[in-house]
């Protein structure tokens, strides 16, 4: 709790006239996790990310990879690379360490970026080389996967996944947004939900190329995430509620309790915690059994 307290304020005092759109936390490293080593890249309104050091509560870099504001951001998996997505659905690759943008992709241009996430993958996995996989999520519905190896720039698409939807409902404000994942539990498999013929979570095999389970769900997502120690799934829902799922049997449990959609679902390291936000309410939920 002190250390949330301490981010938001040095976020709140290093830039007042702009709007955060994103957080990412950098990954821990092989040495012991201490405060010093603690650090959150946030995406801005203005286009901007600034690393902010924990223990020192200050900004120690800004940088300036998109010309609109962000929706989303992540790092690489050892931490050496930031990734962020744009209003605009550019991809901009920047290193922490120079400040410099190295890579801007654009296969998603024209659609706002909902989801970036990176994975490590063990060498030829998938016959490309890279010691990284990562996914970017746009609201049109496509999913793209790539292969990197940041350090020899390296940078290879290994799948499109482009998912068809009905026309939108009349007197829907907003579609439900686009969401994918890598599966922690099933290896190059992901995860995809959103707007679409049916209320349902997506499967999709990257080696088989195709969509290997559908689970249905009552309504369209609006947010999503995956236990990293136990085949849990936690979906949000726009009607206020959250179902919690067991893979690849559907046992599911509904839980209310928010004010308003739940927008956000994050399992903590361990599996055994989930944090859940909607407008107003944040909720921290304790995971109890196998």
């Amino acid at each position: 709790v002190e250390l949330l307290v301490r981010l938001l304020s040095s976020l709140c005092h290093w830039v007042p006239l702009q709007s955060c759109q994103c957080l990412a936390w950098k990954p821990r490293p092989i040495v012991a996790w201490g405060a010093e080593d603690q650090h959150v890249a946030a995406g801005y309104s203005d286009g901007t990310i600034r690393v902010f050091s924990i223990s020192k509560t200050e900004m120690e870099l800004k940088m300036h990879p998109h010309a609109v504001a962000l929706t989303a951001i992540a790092y690489s998996t050892d931490g050496e690379m930031i990734l962020s997505g744009g209003k605009d659905g550019l991809v901009a690759v920047s290193s922490p360490r120079t400040g410099m943008t190295i890579r801007v992709l654009a296969d998603h241009k024209g659609s706002p970026i909902t989801v970036l996430q990176c994975t490590r993958k063990q060498y030829r996995d998938f016959g490309v080389e890279g010691g990284e996989l990562w996914l970017a999520t746009s609201s049109d519905r496509r999913v793209s996967v790539w292969a990197s190896d940041w350090l020899k720039d390296k940078c290879e698409l290994l799948d499109w996944l482009s998912f068809p939807a009905p026309a939108g409902p009349e007197g829907l404000g907003s579609l439900p947004p686009s969401l994918a994942a890598f599966c922690p539990w099933e290896p190059g498999t992901l995860l995809y939900v959103g707007f679409g013929m049916q209320k349902e979570a997506l499967f999709y095999s990257l080696r088989k190329k195709k969509v290997v389970e559908k689970i249905s769900l009552p309504y369209f997502a609006t947010s999503l995430s995956l236990s990293p120690a136990a085949r849990f799934m936690a979906v949000g829902f726009g009607e206020r509620l959250l179902r919690l799922l067991c893979c690849p049997a559907s046992d599911a449990q509904d839980y209310a309790g928010h004010d308003d959609a739940v927008h956000l679902c994050r399992f903590a390291p361990s599996g055994r915690r989930l944090l859940t936000a909607s407008h107003s309410a944040v909720l921290l939920w304790e995971l109890t059994g196998g």
